[in-house]
């Protein structure tokens, strides 16, 4: 659906009827450009934008379709952009993934969302507030969208962050948890926040290298902040990756510790217990001439070398650290 459109010209909204049917020719007529955004458009929804901006089929398709990987993309004097947007929930430590693409030309810029994660918020507020701003034209606005869904990855990064470093914690905790699941989930969403993250400084630096007519000169310093923004964000993410990678292996070799430990004890314990074992099964033979049978202090000198050993025993593997 349809979620706003306006004409914007001299950096300021110009009020008009709803509908987008000539609104273009209205924003060339005004010296400006038309802004109009949408929201998980159909095919139908989406058919009178198409015909109004002249846009291309195929980004057509894969505004309608989303699902796009982060790309620039120019079909004549259109720039076609594909971004993700992301938001951290912390308490399912879950990655939420949406999509947002735009059509920006020398006097129209149309946005399409899809899904809830990071959205444009106060944006389109925000500009409306800074003219001398908004008159650089659709390339402004392009700007203001792209740093604040590249803004909105901090929280995601900080969240991930933060949620890694508790895992860390729970390996190398004296708890006897084994919290693999929690890193292989953990793993699997740093690796889609990863997927969204990559390919996106590329395309941003692509917006500061070529020179296109939708964007204005003074905008290409903007557009490389973001780009570095980006990258260092793409840096962080795959770091991520291989932090996790490290602790999985560190937990791997935790577990193995303290089974190997276990097996330690076990076997402390059984060679204790085998020394009475021993003794009882030898005077259990029930043989009629057997040594001190007969001896009136049998019974408490075997009781006493069972206590003996195994008080002897049990000191040597407490000192040796099996027990």
């Amino acid at each position: 659906m349809i979620v706003d459109s306006a004409v914007y010209s001299r950096g300021r909204r110009h009020e008009r009827p709803p509908g987008i049917e000539g609104l273009r020719r209205e924003a060339e007529e005004a010296g400006g450009f038309a802004w109009v955004g949408l929201f998980e458009p159909t095919a139908a929804e989406f058919e009178s934008v198409r015909r109004e901006f002249d846009l291309h089929r195929l980004a057509v398709e894969d505004a309608i379709t989303a699902h796009q990987r982060p790309k620039l993309e120019l079909y004549g004097d259109t720039l076609f952009l594909v971004l993700k947007t992301a938001r951290y929930l912390g308490a399912e430590e879950v990655v939420e993934i949406g999509e947002m693409l735009i059509f920006v030309g020398p006097s129209f810029l149309v946005t399409v969302r899809h899904g809830d994660a990071g959205g444009l918020g106060d944006v389109r507020e925000r500009l409306q507030q800074e003219p001398k701003l908004l008159e650089h034209g659709p390339g402004a606005a392009l700007h203001a969208i792209v740093d604040r869904i590249v803004d909105a990855y901090e929280p995601v990064v900080a969240g991930v962050r933060e949620d890694i470093d508790e895992v860390e914690e729970e390996v190398f905790s004296t708890d006897v948890r084994n919290p693999v699941e929690r890193i292989y989930k953990l793993r699997r969403e740093t690796l889609e926040f990863q997927r969204a993250v990559s390919p996106l400084p590329e395309a941003l630096t692509a917006l500061t290298t070529v020179e296109l007519p939708q964007l204005s000169p003074e905008l290409v310093p903007y557009f490389r902040d973001v780009a570095d923004h980006a990258a260092r964000v793409g840096e962080h993410v795959e770091g991520f990756g291989s932090l996790l990678n490290g602790v999985l292996q560190a937990n791997l070799t935790q577990v193995s510790v303290r089974q190997n430990e276990d097996m330690r004890r076990i076997s402390a314990w059984v060679a204790i217990i085998a020394v009475p074992t021993m003794i009882a099964g030898i005077y259990g033979m029930n043989f009629e001439h057997m040594p001190e049978l007969g001896w009136r202090w049998g019974y408490p000198a075997v009781l006493l070398l069972i206590l003996g050993v195994c008080l002897t025993l049990f000191r040597r593997f407490r000192k040796s650290g099996w027990l």
